[in-house]
């Protein structure tokens, strides 16, 4: 009676194994679609992970680089914002090849941010190249606000919603409608940039604003948020 070999000449290889008189049929065969012990790849075993992989999606402590981020870029994403970004990101390519002229970005705002954050952003945007329609410099007195995010945004490849207390407070008095909102969002070119509030407080006002994730100032600078913004809208 045939007796297997490994207790004396081991099953450490392929070979070993296939001599084996009781064993070497049970080797080198696939089982179900699955392999042979002989064709065990440790590389084909390596852990992955995935964007949504921490518990919160914010990322934990972990980072990642979205396709747009040129080598040698010291910006760091979260992967959750990669996963919100790269549908922007899309949206400029689309508006680039279609309208070459377009402004990089318009900037909506709460008219009482006007010479304070809202200008500190448009800023910084215009210091690091990019193109921004911002209503102080563009826009006459008097035009209501989704009326100015329509002309904007028309001018503009993608918009940037600067959510702060002022805008929670004016948004009900502007009457937006779920329609006019939806449309601006279903062509994935609205940012919302959290400032001095939450999206738990932007929810209670706006639920379909809220529902878009964007940037918050709460995880990065207003710097750190202007740099993003200048990677994703340049090409």
């Amino acid at each position: 009676m045939s007796r297997c070999t490994a207790p004396v000449l081991g099953h450490r290889t392929a070979s070993g194994a296939a001599n084996c008189p009781v064993c070497g049929g049970r080797y080198g065969r696939s089982y179900g679609g699955y392999s042979s012990y002989g064709s065990y790849s440790p590389s084909s075993y390596a852990p992955s992970r995935s964007i949504g992989s921490s518990g919160s999606g914010s990322g934990s402590g972990s980072s990642a680089r979205p396709r747009w981020s040129r080598a040698g870029s010291a910006v760091v994403y979260t992967p959750a914002q990669v996963q919100s970004l790269t549908p922007i990101r899309n949206a400029v390519e689309v508006k680039a090849a279609e309208q070459p002229n377009l402004r990089d970005v318009f900037l909506c705002h709460a008219w009482d941010d006007r010479q304070g954050v809202a200008k500190q952003l448009h800023d910084l945007l215009e210091a690091a190249g990019v193109k921004v329609w911002f209503s102080e410099k563009d826009l006459g007195l008097g035009v209501p606000m989704m009326r100015a995010i329509d002309k904007g945004l028309a001018a503009s490849r993608i918009g940037l919603v600067l959510v702060t207390p002022a805008l929670l407070a004016r948004l009900p008095k502007e009457s937006v409608a779920d329609k006019e909102l939806s449309a601006l969002l279903a062509g994935n070119r609205l940012v919302p940039i959290v400032h001095n509030t939450t999206y738990e407080a932007l929810r209670n006002v706006s639920p379909l604003l809220a529902s878009r994730s964007g940037l918050d100032t709460a995880e990065d600078s207003m710097e750190v948020i202007a740099s993003k913004i200048a990677e994703l809208v340049t090409l």
